[in-house]
């Protein structure tokens, strides 16, 4: 796929709420809700015009972010990751997308009917953050970037191949455990802990890995 065609499939995935937007605007109410708690509730809301600056925001902000980061890179890293590269980005891009879908759907029927959709969501996400994170190569804007992985090439590949299958594993049991655990509070409780974790184990691997020098 050349550079043009896959240009155009990460503008067809963010033109796909947009279009969504549109074709609900009528429909949805002068005050839309902008933020939910666990249990799906409604408790803040704004004009549903705010809508029209946060969708396309949202995703272009970061669509413009992307194609800034290879620009500004000093070792051209990033360009060297060709493929990889794009690929990081279209899970960002597919991920937004049904992410700005989903906030049009519950702005029009007024609450998150199913909050365990989006958690399901953001599971997926990281459980596919963690399947690319596992071939990313040294660089200084993405991935799990510690001062000990940006120092030592043999600890930056470990720790994202560690990194890499904790997010996986992570991801597809906070999917998993979203539809099947009614109790928001354990939930919440469960998903903080879950992030948690994801978070700081590579980060203290990271350490070990760097004082103990080991070509793991």
């Amino acid at each position: 796929m050349n550079k043009y065609l896959k240009e155009s499939l990460l503008w067809l995935m963010m033109l796909l709420p947009m279009v969504y937007l549109a074709n609900v605007w009528n429909v949805l109410p002068e005050q839309v809700p902008t933020h939910f708690g666990f249990d799906g509730k409604a408790n803040d809301w704004s004009s549903k015009k705010s809508l029209i600056y946060l969708i396309p925001g949202l995703q272009f902000s970061i669509y413009l972010l992307m194609l800034l980061i290879p620009a500004i890179d000093p070792k051209k890293k990033i360009e060297q990751m060709g493929d990889k590269y794009f690929n990081f980005r279209l899970i960002l891009t597919i991920f937004l997308s049904l992410l700005s879908t989903y906030i049009v759907y519950a702005s029009k029927v007024g609450n998150i009917k199913n909050p365990n959709l989006l958690f399901a969501l953001i599971g997926v996400m990281f459980a596919m953050l963690g399947n690319y994170f596992q071939t990313l190569r040294p660089n200084y804007f993405i991935g799990i970037r510690t001062p000990w992985t940006l120092e030592n090439e043999n600890v930056w590949k470990s720790t994202h191949r560690l990194g890499g299958k904790i997010w996986m594993i992570g991801g597809i049991i906070i999917a998993i455990l979203s539809f099947n655990i009614t109790d928001n509070q354990m939930f919440s409780i469960i998903f903080s802990t879950t992030l948690f974790i994801l978070a700081v184990i590579p980060i203290f691997y990271s350490y070990w890995a760097f004082k103990n020098d080991k070509k793991i």
